[in-house]
């Protein structure tokens, strides 16, 4: 059975001398069972820095009997022949005989599946992604609407408003500022249609955070307003107001809601009648959990299925109409977080009912705002700023933000104006796209790092392009701040408070 095992085997006795060493321990480490036996273990497969811990754990347990390593599952570091390390799973017995006592050693060689590893967490990610994608294609034409409705809001009123201002009787300041914000909220409401589908369209790594729940909820209503409006069905929320944020990767968290609301608008497409989704969350302050339920008044799951909801690729659903791994994915991202995706009984309606429980983690108090992140050109001396965007109206936009900071600003339309224009006198600040004719961003910005590296901690770079896959590499590689379009006076506020925080600093 020794000679035969596909682990190595390798006993030695109490004085740690080698007495059997099989033939998958001789491949592994480069020693025959000739060289082996008789010889202190800690000289052929313990690395250096590591033997005198072995040597004073064999002396311990000699002297105490009590044991801390026998029996458990450890995974270390273990030395070949010719010095370099292989990564092992270990796990030691002892035998007790008349005479004396041996410490048999299974050890397992771990080099493949750590080296399998990487192209496990790609495909996996892959996988995600394109659950994300598939999850997206249903989702376009509801985005489209919630756009659109906004938008001939911005439209209409700015057209009244212009009609107002030219006509024979002026409209007066509070029908002005009525349809100004009219045209701001409609104008909020399509950057977060946006942002929410960016979030989910965004392939990156985890970024865990606080989080309020309540929060990513109403994104993903929001998201889902048309579909749900369409399919005729009610939505019931009941979080309560005091719910302790949670530490997670908002993203991911939004992507499971998501999955678990479309999957029950999906159940209820089929159903006569009332159809209604319920959303309740709450706090186990015993185990230190926040939980969330969604709940359906659309058929039962099967009990003969109940066990494979989860399974990947399994789906009840037609053909073409679902991929089989959205709610695998979401369970997965629910571990992710230390916390637990499952299919309760009988729900509050009558129908499915999907419990996430996610650990709260470790909070931080609130970031107290100080007067840097509001407009402020009464504290601040006149800077000099330089905007660049091909898009004038932006570029002026920006500009008129900047100057209420107290910064006034130069503007050009792409990176080879932007040199010329950082040679008319110096520059405290650099708001600039990345996607432009001539000379885009990334090229402006290596230009900076070769003649005018001081400017590259200065460089705020303001896009709308952050999902393409050469911006985001270029992001990433630059670790410059980024606002993203569309944005607010705020947005841009709250990232030149802390470039010239960390400037001064």
């Amino acid at each position: 059975m020794i000679a035969s095992s596909l682990d190595c085997i390798v006993v030695a006795d109490e004085d740690g001398r080698v007495v059997e060493f099989n033939p998958a321990a001789q491949g592994t480490f480069g020693y025959t069972r000739e060289e082996a036996v008789g010889r202190p273990l800690a000289e052929l497969i313990v690395p250096p820095d590591m033997r005198q811990i072995h040597s004073d754990g064999m002396a311990r347990y000699t002297r105490t009997g009590i044991p801390r390593v026998l029996g458990r599952r450890l995974e270390l570091e273990a030395m070949r022949r010719d010095g370099s390390t292989v990564p092992v799973e270990l796990t030691i017995t002892e035998v007790r005989l008349p005479e004396r006592r041996l410490f048999t050693a299974h050890l397992r060689d771990l080099s493949a599946s750590k080296a399998a590893q990487p192209e496990i967490e790609r495909q996996r990610e892959s996988l995600f992604q394109s659950e994300k994608m598939a999850a997206l294609g249903s989702l376009l034409a509801g985005i489209a609407h919630e756009l659109n409705n906004p938008l001939a809001v911005v439209l209409g009123q700015a057209a009244m408003l212009c009609d107002g201002l030219a006509g024979p009787e002026p409209e007066g300041e509070d029908e002005i500022e009525r349809r100004a914000k009219a045209i701001e909220q409609a104008a909020e409401r399509c950057a977060r249609v946006v942002r929410s589908f960016l979030a989910i369209a965004r392939q990156r790594r985890a970024e865990r955070r606080e989080v309020n729940l309540a929060e990513i909820v109403a994104q993903v209503l929001e998201l889902l307003a048309y579909g749900l409006r369409a399919a005729g069905i009610a939505i019931e929320t009941e979080i309560p107001a005091g719910l302790p944020p949670i530490e997670a990767d908002p993203d991911q968290l939004h992507q499971v809601l998501l999955n678990l609301v479309v999957n029950a608008q999906q159940a209820l497409e089929a159903k006569d009648g009332v159809r209604r989704i319920r959303i309740e969350a709450g706090k186990d302050a015993g185990a230190d959990q926040v939980w969330i339920t969604i709940a359906d008044n659309g058929p039962r799951v099967p009990e003969p299925i109940r066990s494979r909801v989860f399974d990947p690729f399994f789906t009840t659903k037609m053909v073409g109409e679902g991929t089989g791994i959205g709610l695998a994915v979401s369970r997965g991202l629910a571990e992710a977080h230390g916390g637990t995706l499952r299919l309760l009984g009988d729900g509050p309606l009558g129908g499915a009912v999907f419990e996430l429980r996610l650990p709260r983690g470790a909070t931080t108090a609130p970031t107290q705002m100080n007067d840097t992140t509001a407009p402020a050109s009464k504290q601040i001396r006149r800077r000099r700023a330089l905007v660049v965007d091909d898009e004038s109206e932006i570029a002026m936009t920006l500009s008129e933000i900047l100057g209420r900071r107290g910064y006034q600003s130069v503007i050009a339309s792409n990176g080879r104006e932007a040199r010329d224009r950082l040679d008319e006198g110096p520059c405290d600040l650099i708001l600039c796209d990345i996607r432009m004719p001539d000379t885009d961003g990334p090229a402006f910005y290596r230009w900076l790092e070769q003649t005018r590296p001081e400017l590259t901690e200065r460089i705020v770079f303001v896009t709308g392009d952050t999902l393409g896959p050469a911006a985001g590499r270029f992001l990433a590689q630059s670790g410059a701040p980024v606002v993203e379009k569309p944005f607010t006076p705020s947005d841009i506020w709250r990232v030149v408070a802390s470039l010239e925080a960390a400037t001064a600093s």
